[in-house]
């Protein structure tokens, strides 16, 4: 795809907005149990992936080191506690900015997270992750869902999805007597779409609708009134406009998913799209802003392909059911850019 597009994918840009992140919203096995008892053999037994007091340190080692980052323009200072799609787009965030500001973020205010609530699976085997909810000081009355994983002990634990919902939208998680929560394997068969195929239905979906067959999406913001907004920009006067979308599922980009009350999933995963601008003869792209161009490579001329890199979260229902996949939250963040 990416030579049809004609772009040389550079990874390593994480796009948060200047204020946020770039927001397409509208609004391990674990050493110790919970007892603190050390586990030798986790990668086979059935355990909490980490304690609660551990998963709020990650929490608040995550929150300093993303303000560091931010107020110096230095992904350096932030790239041990991130990672997967949460890293791409905010090292390309703090890339451009660097490049437009290299002596730091003037407008830099710090990031803080409150009535942080932590939701921890129990299984067996790496990955093991966690879910941190917290109320923040940007990004309006939204949630903040950030996800952290990590592949063995000596690792630091990373964030890899991050995503802003509104409070009422968060639903209630299935827990076992002691509060751990349910990891749904990403080749569940309950829910209407299995977690590790949700990013190859999305991009289906957001490149043929729901006449390519796919799970049926809810409307909303990150669905029916993306495909219509590309639809209106994909032939402007002078300017045609071309979209492909890829699923991203391997490594620290793979679905995650738990388990709610009602038995449906709720699933973070990842998705690559990329925007190629074409000028007509005679016409030119239009220039880009001062990000966007501290990003690209090459001469814009007669092309501007831009590529970006997307997560959310959607609520999967269960199978069987009437309910439709619902995109409760999503961030995305422009990654490279390449004229020709």
């Amino acid at each position: 795809m990416s030579r049809y597009l004609g772009l040389r994918r550079l990874h390593g840009f994480h796009g948060f907005d200047r204020s946020v992140l770039i927001v397409a919203t509208s609004v391990t096995a674990l050493s110790l149990t919970a007892s603190g008892c050390v586990v030798v053999h986790g990668e086979r037994e059935v355990l909490p992936a980490t304690t609660r007091a551990e998963a709020a340190t990650a929490l608040q080692e995550f929150t300093a080191a993303y303000n560091k980052a931010d107020k110096a323009y230095d992904s350096s200072l932030d790239a041990e506690y991130t990672t997967g799609a949460l890293a791409d787009i905010d090292s390309a965030r703090l890339t451009a900015g660097k490049a437009n500001s290299p002596d730091g973020n003037a407008r830099h205010a710090p990031l803080k997270l409150t009535d942080a609530k932590f939701t921890i699976p129990k299984k067996a085997g790496w990955p093991r992750w966690f879910l941190a909810d917290a109320a923040g000081n940007k990004g309006g009355d939204s949630r903040w869902l950030l996800v952290f994983t990590r592949n063995s002990l000596d690792e630091t634990w990373e964030a890899a999805y991050l995503t802003l919902v509104a409070p009422d939208a968060l639903p209630k998680f299935a827990v076992d007597k002691d509060g751990w929560a349910e990891a749904v394997p990403a080749n569940a068969a309950d829910p209407a779409v299995p977690p590790g195929e949700l990013s190859a239905t999305y991009a289906t979906y957001l490149k043929k609708g729901e006449d390519g067959g796919e799970a049926a999406f809810a409307e909303g913001p990150h669905t029916s009134a993306w495909r219509a907004l590309r639809t209106k920009k994909s032939a402007r006067p002078g300017l045609a406009t071309q979209y492909i979308d890829e699923p991203m599922t391997n490594g620290d980009y793979a679905p995650l998913a738990l388990r709610t009350e009602d038995g449906e999933a709720l699933v973070f995963f990842t998705t690559r799209h990329f925007e190629k601008q074409t000028a007509a003869a005679g016409a030119s792209v239009p220039t880009p802003n001062k990000d966007v161009l501290a990003l690209t490579t090459g001469e814009i001329r007669q092309t501007l392909t831009m590529e970006f890199v997307s997560n959310q979260v959607a609520l999967d229902p269960g199978d069987g059911g009437d309910g439709k996949v619902e995109i409760l939250g999503r961030i995305q963040g422009l990654t490279s850019a390449k004229g020709e």
